[in-house]
């Protein structure tokens, strides 16, 4: 997900852009103040509870910023992502924000701070509210705008410094400028986040041979679940010897082995730029436990990759692996590889599913030569990370 809070005095134009970033990135726009607009033109609870202190120009109560931010969040579950307008103003509201976007195993990708000198504000202020007659642009109430501004909300600033996410972007200038500034700050918070990602697709279809090259390629670490447990077993650990009928056949192992061994690679490598995992997750269960994983270090799946090759083509492949050194036990019989092939349908399917219906999922014809399949992996991510569909 990319999840933006757009930041910046009232009248920085954050409305203007707000509504060319939801289109440009294809997200959810949560403004606070349109929403409590809404309600109170609705004359709901919460719009009558609201309405005395907007009009004042004071912020509203925490409880009732929670309950409608949640709303919206859960009328849209499958979103690309988020744009906050006008949240976080406190640091209270930070940590809200942050208990908000755990519930979908993400995080804020940057605060955008919108820089404008405060006679602009002023300027700009007193032209909107001749043309659009808003009762909250009155002169008293911009002072007192700004004033809370200044006192309550700048030290969210600093907050977002110090998990170096904010960005200050010069809100000055043609409204094309400042959207080129914009970008060049969503491009380069991207470039700081970790690129998490799964591997999917039939055995035989390329994994392992692609996850290595894209481990080079993107600086990250490859956690292979099946080399891992095939390790345990040559050291003749105790997991090794519980795992090993499991690895003998190819099949699923039970998920706390994985786990630990993963936990281990992940501690192992802090300073890594991202993980590329393969073999795990293969069911939808597994998939959660990597989501849990993931948020412990606030981060998550970037995309999930499906190398898409036919069943015989497969079928072909793991038959021509048996005859070299890399084969494995399973591959030496026709039945083994088929009975993998369908559990790999079976099983994995609900675990694909989840990640489509979150949009993460890609899928990469796996036929062709070993640097053709590379060169269409690598289209693919570098449009998830940018989050180009």
């Amino acid at each position: 997900m990319l999840n933006i809070a757009l930041y910046g005095p009232p009248g920085a134009g954050k409305g203007t852009q707000s509504q060319w970033l939801v289109k440009k990135y294809n997200l959810t726009y949560i403004s606070t103040g349109e929403i409590l607009r809404e309600e109170i033109a609705a004359s709901t609870k919460l719009g009558l509870l609201a309405k005395d202190i907007i009009e004042k120009g004071g912020l509203v109560s925490d409880e009732i910023i929670v309950q409608i931010i949640e709303s919206k969040i859960q009328k849209n579950p499958n979103a690309n992502g988020f744009l906050f307008d006008g949240f976080p103003r406190t640091t209270v509201q930070c940590y809200i924000l942050e208990g908000l976007l755990i519930k979908l195993n993400t995080s804020l990708t940057c605060m955008l701070s919108l820089e404008v000198p405060e006679e602009e504000v002023f300027r700009r202020l007193k032209e909107r509210a001749k043309t659009a007659n808003r009762k909250d642009d009155t002169e008293e109430v911009i002072k007192v705008r700004l004033k809370e501004y200044y006192e309550k909300t700048v030290p969210v600033a600093k907050y977002y410094q110090d998990k170096n996410i904010y960005y200050a972007v010069d809100g000055m200038g043609e409204i094309e400028e400042i959207q080129e500034r914009l970008v060049k700050a969503i491009e380069k918070s991207l470039e700081n986040r970790w690129m998490n990602i799964v591997l999917l697709g039939y055995p035989g279809s390329g994994k392992g041979t692609q996850a290595k090259k894209m481990a080079e390629k993107y600086n990250l670490v490859y956690i292979s679940t099946g080399k891992m447990l095939r390790e345990e077993i040559k050291k003749g650990t105790e997991m090794g010897k519980l795992a090993k009928p499991y690895v003998d056949k190819g099949t699923i192992a039970p998920d706390e082995f994985a786990i630990k061994l993963i936990q281990e690679k992940m501690k192992s490598n802090q300073n890594t730029k991202g993980f590329i995992f393969k073999g795990f997750p293969r069911t939808i269960v597994q998939a959660y436990i990597i989501d849990g994983m993931l948020s412990r270090l606030e981060s998550g799946i970037t995309a999930a990759i499906e190398i898409k090759v036919p069943p015989l083509v497969a079928i072909k492949r793991l038959a021509l692996r048996s005859k070299t050194d890399k084969s494995r036990l399973y591959d030496m019989s026709t039945e083994l590889i088929v009975e993998r092939l369908e559990e790999y349908k079976n099983k994995t399917k609900l675990a694909r599913d989840y990640y489509e219906k979150k949009g993460l999922l890609r899928v990469v014809d796996g036929e062709g030569s070993v640097d053709e399949v590379f060169e269409r992996i690598c289209i693919e991510l570098d449009k998830a990370q940018r989050l180009v569909f």
